[in-house]
């Protein structure tokens, strides 16, 4: 399955959008699969992230 996780992490002093589609194989895996591409990316701890949503793609 694929979802779409939508949300916000701390860069610097403000918050930047993102939204990243991500294959798992539950929501609950793709959520833990956004906070490591982020935080492997960007450098940022998983208490600076925020998830504001997660939908299955169809």
């Amino acid at each position: 399955m694929e979802f779409i996780v939508k949300g916000k992490f701390k860069k610097g002093d403000s918050f930047k959008k993102f939204t990243k589609k991500i294959s798992a194989k539950s929501k609950n895996f793709a959520i833990e699969k956004a906070f490591s591409l982020l935080g492997s990316n960007y450098k940022c701890k998983r208490s600076l992230i925020k998830i504001e949503s997660v939908e299955e793609v169809k």
